[in-house]
Order: structure tokens, then sequence, then C-alpha cells
């Protein structure tokens, strides 16, 4: 699991943005990162989500190399194979739930919230299950590396990642109802924001 974990986190976070930048870039010519420079709201939250980011594969990769682990408190209460296991298959799980959302979007997915083109309304497919599937896979990916290395800081990084995630949707809503008006509140009235 020490090699393991470090590769499959790499794996998900470079698939889930990397690839899928490269992938829209490709497509469109357009950067799909939107958070800007501007003090607001949403640009706060992009700096906020790297933060998350970076700190969580601090706290992979100490566990990976076993150097200084014990300070991220570990709770020892909640390690067990069958707990690390769930962990492990929801991990996956998220992967394939993001790429699969990513792919849904098309040409649509961005990194935030993209004032300067318009995109089309994606309503098909797993986003008539949900609002959210990649925010909802994303937090389901914290939520497993919790359960393989549950320790303060790896759940202090689930509970500030729901925050800012919540705060985000409603942002997005906000600009989604906007440019799309009663298209977007239609499907709002639909299809509920996680499941």
């Amino acid at each position: 699991m020490r090699i393991y974990l470090p590769i499959i986190t790499l794996l998900v976070f470079g698939i889930s943005f990397i690839w899928s930048s490269v992938r829209v870039y490709r497509q469109t010519g357009i950067n799909p990162m939107r958070f800007g420079k501007e003090d607001n709201a949403h640009n706060y939250i992009g700096k906020v989500m790297k933060v998350i980011i970076g700190l969580l594969f601090i706290a992979v990769f100490l566990y990976a190399f076993n150097w200084k682990y014990q300070y991220l408190l570990p709770m020892w209460y909640l390690e067990s194979p069958a707990i690390a296991i769930a962990g492990l298959i929801l991990l996956h799980l998220s992967l394939v739930w993001i790429v699969y959302a990513q792919l849904s979007m098309g040409k649509s997915w961005r990194i935030g919230l993209d004032t300067e083109n318009k995109t089309p309304l994606v309503t098909t497919g797993i986003f008539s299950l949900s609002r959210n599937p990649i925010f909802l896979g994303m937090m389901c990916c914290i939520l497993g590396i919790f359960l393989i290395i549950p320790n303060m800081l790896t759940f202090c990084i689930l509970l500030l990642s729901y925050f800012v995630i919540q705060i985000q949707v409603r942002l997005e809503e906000e600009f989604l109802t906007g440019q799309h008006g009663s298209s977007y509140t239609a499907y709002k009235g639909k299809v509920r924001r996680w499941l």
C-alpha cells in the first residue's frame, strides 16, 4: 500500500486535471483553468483548492515513505484492512466516475468559471443523475484517501474540501443560472445537486 497509494493518487490527479486540461486545450485552444488573480471569492476558492491538493500529496507521501508520519496523528482506531480496502475501492471508483463525467462534458469541461467562452449546458449521461458529478467524485476520492490513511491531516483535508466544494458549487450554480437562464433552472428542478 505504501508504494501503490502515491501511484494511484498521482494517477487520479494527473488524469483528473492534467490529462483533461490537455485534452480540452487540444480540442478548443482554450485553457480550461479558469481561476485568475483577481481578488474575488471564485479565485480564492481556486487558491484554497491548490492548498488542499498540496496537503493531500504531503499526507500521502509522508505515509508512503514512513517519514514523520506520526506527526499527522494517525487515527489508529480507524486503521484496519477492511476500512483501507473500502477506501481503495472508493478511490478507484471515484477515478472512473470523474473521468466519465469529464468526458461527458466534452469541450465544455473547465476548472472554474469560464466567463469568456459560453459553453453548452450538459444535462445528459451522468449529468442526468447529478448536477455536480466531478465534485462528487473529488469528495469521494478524498474520503477514500482518508479511509486508507486516517489521520488528523487527511481528516481536516476532508472537512475543508467539503466546505470549499460546497461554496464552489453554489458559485457555479449562480454563474450557470446567469448564463443559461430558464434552461438551467429547469435542469436544477429535475436533477439533484449530488445524487
